[in-house]
């Protein structure tokens, strides 16, 4: 595989791992919060999702526009229904790969933001989305969740990596 088809095949599976994520997550998890003004869970994912579309009105508004989930504050997904999160992340992370790749398609990177190639914004992407994730897994320890069911989230997430 080469380095680019590398970085793809990460996206990917970045994009299954934030599904497996909110496959476990209940209700009640998604409103955890560290109770200081932090982001809840629900608020992480959805600032996760908001990202791409943030960045992407920066670098690339029209495929910015595919995306049609509105932000909030903190460029965030008003949203915060899972089935429409995980409609988001499909929806944003479908609208990245296309503008990266028209960028790849047309010799040119994103001007003002990743210019030495347009590659280093899925690299952007995949550091931000494990950020955030970790903070999503802190909170769910601090409210209490058993290291029995912290292993039964992790291993649905870290054998994706190891395919």
């Amino acid at each position: 595989m080469s380095v680019p088809e590398l970085i793809l095949e990460s996206f990917s599976r970045n994009a299954r791992v934030n599904t497996a994520v909110l496959d476990h997550l209940s209700d009640a998890d998604l409103n955890i919060s560290d109770g200081q003004g932090g982001m809840s869970v629900v608020e992480q994912l959805a600032h996760m999702a908001g990202f791409r579309k943030d960045w992407l009105n920066e670098i690339s508004p029209a495929h910015a526009d595919a995306i049609e989930f509105e932000l909030g504050p903190n460029n965030t997904l008003t949203t915060r229904d899972p089935g429409e999160l995980r409609r988001a992340f499909t929806e944003s992370d479908s609208a990245v790969l296309a503008a990266v790749e028209a960028a790849l398609n047309e010799y040119r990177n994103f001007e003002g933001q990743y210019e030495s190639h347009p590659v280093h914004f899925l690299q952007h992407t995949l550091v931000h989305d494990a950020h955030h994730r970790g903070q999503l897994m802190t909170l769910l320890r601090q409210g209490g969740h058993t290291a029995e069911q912290m292993a039964a989230l992790e291993s649905a997430t870290w054998p994706i990596w190891r395919e």
